[in-house]
C-alpha cells in the first residue's frame, strides 16, 4: 500500500512539475498509441483465429472421409503415413479405448490418455498442436471412430505458423509506425491547440509588466453579425456558430481587459476631477487660514469674515470627502440589509427636506398599492438616494416653488418646476464632478446625482432623468 502511495505520489509530482502542452502532448499520444496497439493486438489474434481455423476445417474433412473410406475397417494402427499441407491424404490412424488392442507396428501420431478417453466416448473431439516425426509443425484432430474407437487426423501447420509470424510482424511494425504517429499528433494537438492559450499568457504577461490594460488576444474573423462593442471587446456574436472553448476564453479575457480599462480609466478620472475640484476650497483654506494667522493686523469683522468664510470651507471640503468615500463603495454591506418600508421612509426625508429648505413647498403622493412596499436594502442609504433628489430639486426651485414627490409600486418620482436639463446636459447628469451651465453658480460638488445612481443601483433599482411636462426636470427612480 505505501509503495503504490509512493507512486501515485510522484506521478502526481510530475504532472505538477510539467507544462500543460507536454502533459496533453503524453495524454494525446497515449490515448492514440493505446488504440493503434489494441487494434494491432486484435489484429493478430483474428489472424490467428482465421488461419488455425482453416486448418482445423481441412482436418474436419480428412477425419470424415476417413471413417467414410474405413468403415468396416476394424484394424486398428496407421492408416496413412504422408502429412501435406492443407491437403489429403493426411497422416491418419485409429486408437482403440483399450491399450491392449494397440497393433504391434508404433503409432506415428503420438497417443495419450485424453485419446482413449476420446475412443471410449468419455470425450469429446478436441484439436492438438504438435511436432511430426521429421520436426515439422504439425496440427492433430483426435475424433470418434465407430464404438470403441478414435481416428486421429494430422496436417502440417508450416503454412499457418508462417501466416502467424508474417503477421505478428507486419503488426508490430504497423504498431510501432502508429506509436510514432501519435507521438507527433499529440505534439502537433498540443502546440496548434494551446497556441490561444499561449498568446493569452503572454498578453497576460505583457499587461503585467507593463501595466497598459489595451492589448487585446487576437481572435479569429468573428460572423458579418458582430455589433461595433463586440469588435471593440473581440466577442462574437449571439449567432457565431464556430466558437470554441478556447475562443470562448479568449473572448471572456478581452472583456474582461475592456472593463478593467474602463474601471481604470474611470478611477484616473475620479481622481483628477476630484483633485480639480479639491484645488479651489484648499487654496482658499489656506488663505483664509494665513489671514487669521495674522489676525493681529485685522479687525473684528474682518476676523469674523475670515472664520465663518474657514468654517463654510471646511464644511464644503469634509462633505466633498464624504461624497467621494460613498462614491468608492460599490456595494451595500450585507449586514446593514434589510427589508425598507419605503412609504415611511419617503415621509421621514420629505419632512426633513421642508426643514432644510423652508423656502420651497414638497408635496408627497403615495398611491393605496405602494402604502406596504419594501425593498431590500440599507435604509440610511435609501434616505441619502432622495435626500441627494430633494436638495437638488429643491436648489433648482424658484422660491416658494412646489416639488412634487410621488410613490407607486413600480417608480418613486421626484419633480420640480425650475429651468429643467437642457438636451445637451441630459446625458451627463449623472457624471462625477459635472455641472450644467446653470448649475455652476450654485453650491455643490456634483456628486450628489451621481451618488443617487451608484445607491440606486446597488439596492437593484435605476434612476433616470428627463425633461418633465410642463418645464422643469423630473427623476425616476424605477424599482425591482
Amino acid at each position: 500500500m505505501s509503495a503504490r502511495r509512493t507512486h501515485r505520489r510522484l506521478g502526481a509530482r510530475w504532472r505538477r512539475r510539467r507544462p500543460l502542452r507536454t502533459r496533453l502532448a503524453v495524454a494525446a499520444s497515449a490515448a492514440v498509441a493505446l488504440v493503434a496497439v489494441c487494434v494491432c493486438v486484435a489484429s493478430f489474434f483474428v489472424l490467428r483465429y482465421k488461419l488455425y481455423q482453416q486448418l482445423d476445417q481441412n482436418l474436419a474433412q480428412t477425419a470424415t472421409l476417413v471413417a467414410q473410406q474405413h468403415e468396416y475397417d476394424k484394424d486398428y494402427g496407421v492408416l496413412t503415413g504422408e502429412c501435406r499441407f492443407l491437403g489429403a491424404p493426411a497422416c491418419s490412424q485409429i486408437v482403440p479405448a483399450d491399450a491392449a488392442d494397440d497393433p504391434k507396428k508404433p503409432y506415428l501420431l503420438p497417443v495419450s490418455g485424453p485419446t482413449r478417453q476420446v475412443a471410449a466416448g468419455e470425450l469429446a473431439p478436441y484439436y492438438t498442436s504438435f511436432t511430426l516425426p521429421d520436426g515439422k509443425p504439425g496440427r492433430m484432430l483426435t475424433t470418434h471412430y465407430g464404438k470403441g474407437a478414435a481416428v486421429q487426423v494430422a496436417m502440417r501447420a508450416d503454412i499457418a505458423e508462417r501466416g502467424v509470424r508474417q503477421t505478428a510482424a507486419i503488426l508490430a511494425v504497423v504498431g510501432g509506425a502508429g506509436v510514432l504517429l501519435s507521438a507527433v499528433g499529440g505534439y502537433w494537438v498540443s502546440r496548434t491547440g494551446l497556441a490561444p492559450v499561449a498568446r493569452l499568457t503572454a498578453t497576460a504577461e505583457r499587461i503585467a509588466a507593463t501595466r497598459d490594460a489595451r492589448h487585446r488576444i487576437e481572435l479569429p474573423p468573428g460572423p458579418p453579425e458582430r455589433t461595433g462593442r463586440d469588435r471593440k471587446w473581440g466577442r462574437f456574436g449571439r449567432g457565431g456558430g464556430g466558437e470554441d472553448e478556447v475562443t470562448r476564453l479568449a473572448t471572456a479575457f478581452n472583456t474582461m481587459l475592456g472593463e478593467l480599462e474602463e474601471s481604470v480609466a474611470a478611477r484616473r478620472r475620479l481622481v483628477a476631477d476630484a483633485s480639480h475640484e479639491l484645488r479651489t476650497p484648499l487654496t482658499a483654506l489656506r488663505t483664509n487660514a494665513e489671514l487669521l494667522a495674522r489676525a493681529d493686523l485685522l479687525n473684528k469683522a474682518q476676523r469674523d469674515r475670515a472664520s465663518g468664510a474657514l468654517a463654510r470651507q471646511l464644511r464644503e471640503v469634509t462633505g466633498l470627502v464624504n461624497d467621494l468615500i460613498e462614491l468608492a463603495r460599490d456595494e451595500e454591506p450585507l449586514p446593514l440589509v434589510e427589508d425598507v418600508a419605503l412609504a415611511p421612509l419617503v415621509g421621514h426625508v420629505v419632512e426633513a427636506a421642508r426643514e432644510h429648505w423652508p423656502g420651497v413647498v414638497f408635496v408627497l403622493d403615495v398611491s393605496p398599492d405602494a402604502a406596504g412596499l419594501t425593498l431590500p436594502g440599507v435604509p440610511a442609504r435609501l434616505a441619502r438616494l432622495l435626500t441627494n433628489l430633494l436638495d437638488n430639486a429643491a436648489k433648482f426651485s424658484p422660491p416658494g416653488g412646489v416639488v412634487e414627490v410621488g410613490l407607486s409600486a413600480a417608480y418613486l418620482t421626484v419633480r420640480d418646476h425650475g429651468p429643467g436639463i437642457s438636451p445637451e446636459d441630459l446625458p451627463h447628469v449623472f457624471d462625477r464632478f459635472y455641472r450644467a451651465e446653470k448649475a455652476r453658480a450654485l453650491p455643490g460638488s456634483g456628486l450628489g446625482l451621481a451618488m443617487a445612481r451608484q445607491i440606486a443601483r446597488a439596492h437593484g433599482a435605476e434612476l433616470s432623468a428627463e425633461q418633465a411636462p410642463g418645464g422643469g426636470a423630473l427623476f425616476r427612480l424605477t424599482l425591482r
